[in-house]
């Protein structure tokens, strides 16, 4: 089964209709000195030194020329990036090896993939170990309908956080809107974060994600330091309907207060900020990506 991510964000899409209110996360400042993507090891100065991009953001780019579109990345200015396991896995056609060698030509570093756990786990934390990866992520469950079926993912997480310390590399969780909403008496994310191991489940905190699900990015990396290590900056247009799950837009230009949010995640563990976008109006991906690099030069911590 490959993993299909544009099947998922259509099924997580619906179940976000409703009557939720979103926290009030407005931007601060000016447009660029809002942060929207990278993957950044905390350096302590205002700025990013290091900004990723999550591959899905090209998922139109990457299957017709994969090698094409990486330049392009590179060109921009990323300098790290997060695949994801398309029809030919998570290095494009090509051997780990081979893809790492390309990477190195570029001056791109990957960090993490997206990746399919239910299928080949041993073998794909074993070959993303051997080219220095860091992360091997789990980029959606999807909504539970039982706490037995809950408790059946964090046992899945823990099991999948084993096999991948084994092989040499760290297991994490990319949320999605769904586990913030409530169920069964409890919060999901809640229920996950505190039934899995914090040494073998580490989490990917889409920003986006969590304000589309009705949470407060800052209170959940205040409640547990150290455990979101990579995130996903996004945003999310302005003017919509706080029900509109698909309100991906242009880093810098949306209503969420990136500066502030990444402060904080910076100072409770944060080690990775990879750019990630889901819709385009009136441009391509391309120029997207183009603009988020932009943007991510000139981003200053508040």
């Amino acid at each position: 089964m490959i993993y299909n991510r544009r099947k998922f964000i259509a099924r997580s899409g619906m179940l976000a209709a409703g009557s939720m209110v979103l926290p009030m996360i407005s931007c601060k400042g000016t447009a660029n000195s809002t942060a929207s993507s990278e993957a950044v090891m905390s350096t302590g100065e205002s700025g990013l030194e290091h900004f990723g991009i999550q591959l899905y953001t090209l998922r139109d780019e990457m299957p017709k020329d994969p090698k094409g579109t990486l330049k392009k990345v590179a060109e921009y200015g990323f300098n790290h990036i997060e695949s994801y396991e398309g029809k030919d896995g998570m290095f494009w056609g090509m051997t780990n090896k081979e893809f790492k060698a390309y990477m190195d030509e570029l001056g791109l570093k990957i960090v993490a993939s997206h990746t399919n756990i239910n299928e080949g786990l041993e073998k794909k934390a074993a070959e993303a170990a051997e080219i220095g990866m860091e992360y091997i992520i789990c980029p959606y469950v999807g909504p539970q309908t039982s706490m037995d079926a809950w408790k059946g993912i964090t046992d899945k997480f823990n099991k999948a956080g084993e096999i991948c310390r084994k092989e040499g590399i760290q297991f994490a969780y990319h949320n999605h809107a769904y586990s913030f909403k409530a169920f069964s008496g409890m919060i999901p994310h809640d229920y996950l974060m505190e039934n899995t191991d914090p040494d073998l489940v580490k989490h990917e905190m889409d920003i986006y994600w969590v304000v589309t699900g009705g949470a407060d990015p800052i209170d959940y990396l205040k409640k547990y330091p150290g455990r979101f290590k990579l995130c996903h900056v996004k945003d999310r247009m302005k003017g919509v309907d706080a029900a509109e799950s698909q309100a991906s837009t242009t880093l810098g230009t949306g209503v969420i207060d990136f500066p502030e949010i990444l402060k904080v995640a910076k100072e409770n563990g944060m080690e990775h900020y990879i750019m990630e976008q889901e819709r385009y109006d009136n441009s391509t991906p391309l120029e997207e990506a183009q603009k988020g690099a932009a943007y991510l030069k000139e981003f200053q911590f508040a």
